[in-house]
């Protein structure tokens, strides 16, 4: 049985070497086939990149032929335009190269003619200069004659006429000068007058005279014995506080407060009237009262002032100035409301700017502000111009502006044309019908004393009062006073102005000497 189980297992040996082998050569017949088929395809390859090589260059050699055929072409046609400019060039050259030739034959002919020219003028030449030899003696002589016969030599003969010459050009000149001013001053008034009547109609507004006197109505009389109280405590006790005088008359149920200083005086009215509201009257009352109204007046007068500005459409003025415009609301001139006229006076003032071309803002702020020193020249000593001047300047004020109110009374000398505008519109807005208040008798009794004080003074010719009495001009007699006298006789008359006459503001004393030289022409 083992023997049967060696055998079998040896015959399965035998018979698996032998599949093996089978299989192997099997795969070695199946690889050889597969080299032997790519070994054909290989040389198909070969055979087919050696004939797409030939191709390809045959290709590549007939392209590079065909551009190099071209090229050749190209070449020959630029060679042959080149011939073409080379060909037009050497003919214009030639050409050239004749006309400079002919050229040059010209100018030889030109040449030998200006020589001959040449010649005939060295002749022309030397024949004038000896007739300019004849005529220097000629004219030596005739010099020597004239001299003789008049008595003056070149020079001497050269400068009379050069003086006569200047001295007619100067007539001429002065005469056409003076004919423009005259013509100029003319057309300039004309032009005055259409810009002050068109600012005059541009702004319309009412007038109202007011008075100075403030006059409280009192419920009956039995209020006045309650205003003096027990031996007059009371009235004391009010006008230490109020700093204002307390009239009581005979005026029926009525009393009467006097201050210089108008803002003071419309405290103390008002004060007096919640008094006698309220029906307390006492000195503790009394002074409460004034301190209340006191605050109030000093908030009112802001209110006053920022409404001014608005209504004017002025910006950018220091607090301090818009306390003292609200007090020119308690102010007057000559009837006339201050804070209405410097209104008034700054329209007035932009509305003439406009027309000039000139700055309206600027020229309103000049107007609107020139008459601030009136709110406080009863606080200090000057004229209004000039401490509203210091005023503004001190709370940031332009310098024009400053000029401006300081120069509007002619009281210093005005730096611009906006000095000169503000001056005008205060004229114009005071001279308005029903503006300011004033007895026409006491006026012109005042303007008839000023040209009497003058006239008295010795050396005075004439006299007048101009500028509804605020400047005296006076005219000497120019034989009997020189110019250092006119210097005394101007203080003179200012000093003797203020021991005899009351009035307002300032009067200006002109003192003017002139001589004159005159010649009749026949």
């Amino acid at each position: 049985m083992l023997t049967y189980i060696i055998i079998a297992a040896a015959v399965g040996l035998v018979l698996g070497f032998l599949f093996a082998l089978f299989i192997y050569f099997a795969k070695k017949n199946t690889a050889f086939k597969m080299i032997a088929q790519t070994e054909i395809i290989a040389k198909e390859l070969i055979e087919d990149a050696k004939k797409e090589s030939q191709s390809l260059k045959k290709k590549v050699v007939l392209d590079a032929k065909e551009e190099w055929f071209k090229t050749q072409k190209g070449y020959e046609n630029e060679i042959k335009e080149r011939q073409k400019e080379v060909r037009n060039l050497e003919n214009k050259f030639n050409e050239r190269v004749n006309n400079f030739d002919k050229r040059l034959e010209a100018f030889d002919k030109k040449e030998n003619t200006l020589s001959e020219i040449e010649k005939k003028l060295k002749n022309q030449e030397e024949q004038l200069s000896k007739k300019s030899e004849e005529v220097h003696s000629i004219v030596e002589e005739q010099k020597k004659k004239l001299e003789d016969i008049a008595g003056m030599t070149k020079d001497q003969a050269v400068s009379v006429l050069r003086d006569e010459m200047k001295q007619e050009a100067r007539t001429l000149t002065a005469n056409e000068i003076r004919q423009d001013i005259e013509q100029l001053k003319i057309d300039a008034n004309k032009k005055a007058a259409e810009i002050i009547s068109t600012a005059i109609q541009r702004l319309a507004v009412d007038h109202i005279s007011e008075t100075t006197v403030a006059v409280v109505s009192l419920p009956s009389d039995e209020m006045k014995g309650r205003i003096i109280g027990r031996e007059g405590r009371n009235i004391r006790a009010f006008e230490k506080a109020s700093g204002v005088d307390l009239i009581i008359d005979d005026t029926p149920e009525a009393v009467v407060l006097s201050c210089f200083d108008p803002v003071r005086r419309e405290i103390a009215r008002l004060s007096l009237e919640k008094l006698i509201s309220d029906g307390r009257i006492h000195p503790g009352r009394i002074e409460e009262l004034i301190e209340k109204t006191r605050k109030e007046m000093d908030a009112n007068l802001i209110t006053i002032g920022e409404k001014a500005c608005l209504d004017t459409n002025i910006h950018n003025i220091s607090p301090n100035l818009i306390k003292l415009i609200g007090r020119l609301h308690y102010r007057t001139s000559y009837g006339q409301n201050v804070l209405n006229h410097s209104i008034e006076a700054a329209w007035i003032c932009g509305i003439m700017a406009k027309e000039l071309g000139l700055d309206q803002e600027i020229a309103r702020r000049c107007g609107f502000l020139h008459d601030i020193g009136k709110a406080i020249d009863h606080e200090f000593d000057g004229s209004h111009a000039v401490l509203g001047a210091n005023f503004a300047r001190k709370n940031g004020e332009s310098r024009i502006v400053v000029n401006a109110i300081e120069s509007h009374h002619e009281e210093v000398e005005a730096e611009s044309v906006y000095a000169v505008l503000a001056q005008a519109s205060d004229a114009i807005s005071g001279a308005r019908p029903g503006a300011r208040r004033e007895m026409l008798e006491t006026y012109m009794q005042r303007l008839e004393k000023l040209e009497e004080i003058a006239n008295a003074f010795e050396g005075v010719n004439k006299s007048f009062a101009i500028q509804a009495g605020r400047e005296l001009r006076i005219i000497v007699d120019p034989s009997n006073i020189d110019d250092n006298q006119t210097m005394f006789i101007a203080m003179d008359i200012a000093k003797q102005i203020e021991k005899e006459i009351q009035y307002p503001g300032q009067i200006k004393v002109t003192v003017l000497r002139e001589t004159r030289q005159t010649a009749v022409a026949k």
